[in-house]
């Protein structure tokens, strides 16, 4: 009976022996950079494991583990990497290896995105998160956008579902100094806003806080959900956060949206108003109202809120550009009823009284196309201009006009 057991414990400890033996000469294989020959010694030796203890057994893992990732089959990599993560014998190793392998992910789904490979970025950046969803929501975050780009929109939900459940809103902050010697206001990171508030080269510093991400999170569940023809489900979704942030304005927004989609145009306009009333100063929030209203038929209301969106935001491009289209639908019915005279003097008064009409209204909009002009130089705006500067007989503004345009 000694004999016998003495015989099996000499039978393990040889069998451990081999076992280490094949897995060094493997681990000498792989540093020297033969990934393949490391592997198929693994390979080779694969029933020789099976009986393997813990710590050998960890070593083994971490190893097929390493290989799998030089040949960036991540997921496997990521497969034996995941029952080891406390394995005493290799826990550092495996934490090193992990990040390592996070690295890899993200340098691979930048390429993959870059070639516009969406959906494999999308599914590499969600194993990025899986690594560590605690560090790591950023990328769970990109990687829905990634599956929306990809049109997959079933893996984007899944995705945009679990960051409405973690509550992720993807929310940092800014740092900001600005030079004495320039006085150029520039944006630093953290460790440097520090050491620069020690030195008397940079004042004014401040700290910003970016946008939460979670009314676009909701936005988009709930858009996906209405591609989906599930109406209920995509409300629903909007409804649950407007309840937990009654005063997120963005929110509103995010449904208002959601009905511009349904093309529930009255209902847009109506939450677009209860927006306005929580930030009355908006001059972005009054031009979609002008929008919408413009849509709906009330042309005079529409202006009234593109005028009160130029008040508020002397520099909004588009309520100018809105502004100006709005006024010139106008001539479409003063262009009809001259193409409809005849040649009596009576209609020759008639025609030259609606020529008077139809050059005012492209007076009234001389100012607002210069002031676009002067913001951005917009070319359909240079462009409209000089035409009616050619349509009112004014040669210098026309030829102005032109000048720019040949810039």
């Amino acid at each position: 009976m000694i004999r016998i057991c003495f015989a099996i414990a000499l039978l393990i400890s040889v069998s451990g022996f081999a076992q280490k033996k094949e897995l060094r000469k493997a681990q000498k294989l792989f540093s020297e950079g033969k990934v393949d020959e490391s592997f198929k010694m693994l390979e080779d030796n694969d029933a020789l494991f099976d009986a393997a203890d813990d710590k050998t057994l960890a070593s083994y893992s971490l190893l097929l583990a390493k290989i799998a990732r030089s040949k960036s089959e991540f997921k496997k990599a990521y497969d034996f990497l995941s029952p080891i993560t406390n394995s005493p014998s290799v826990k550092t190793d495996v934490s090193n290896e992990l990040n390592q392998l996070t690295n890899d992910l993200i340098n691979s789904a930048i390429k993959d995105n870059e070639i516009k490979e969406f959906s494999a970025s999308a599914k590499k950046l969600f194993l990025a998160y899986s690594i560590s969803p605690e560090t790591n929501s950023d990328y769970l975050y990109f990687a829905a956008s990634g599956a929306v780009n990809a049109k997959d929109y079933d893996l984007a939900l899944e995705y945009y579902l679990m960051l409405e459940e973690i509550k992720y809103d993807g929310v940092t902050t800014k740092y900001f100094v600005t030079e004495v010697e320039s006085e150029n206001e520039i944006e630093v990171a953290k460790s440097e806003y520090d050491l620069y508030k020690k030195t008397k080269q940079y004042k004014d510093f401040r700290e910003e806080q970016t946008e939460s991400k979670f009314p676009e999170i909701v936005k988009n569940i709930a858009l996906i959900f209405a591609q989906k023809g599930d109406n209920e489900k995509a409300f629903a979704a909007i409804k649950k956060a407007r309840e937990e942030n009654p005063n997120d304005i963005n929110l509103i927004l995010t449904e208002a949206n959601i009905y511009i989609e349904l093309d529930e145009k009255e209902k847009f306009g109506q939450l677009m108003s209860e927006a306005i009333s929580m930030d009355p100063n908006n001059g972005n929030l009054y031009y979609n109202l002008g929008v919408v209203t413009r849509d709906l038929g009330n042309l005079s209301l529409a202006r009234e809120y593109y005028e009160k969106a130029i008040e508020l935001d002397p520099n909004l491009e588009n309520a100018y550009l809105n502004l100006v289209s709005l006024i010139l639908e106008g001539e479409s019915a003063i262009v009809e009823e001259m193409n409809s005279l005849g040649t009596s003097n009576a209609e020759n008064r008639r025609y030259d009284l609606l020529k008077e009409k139809r050059e005012d209204l492209y007076r009234e909009c001389i100012p607002i196309l210069l002031k676009i002009i002067e913001i951005d130089k917009n070319k359909e705006a240079v462009k409209t201009l000089m035409n009616i500067y050619g349509t009112i007989g004014d040669t210098a503004g026309f030829k102005s006009m032109k000048a720019i345009l040949e810039e």
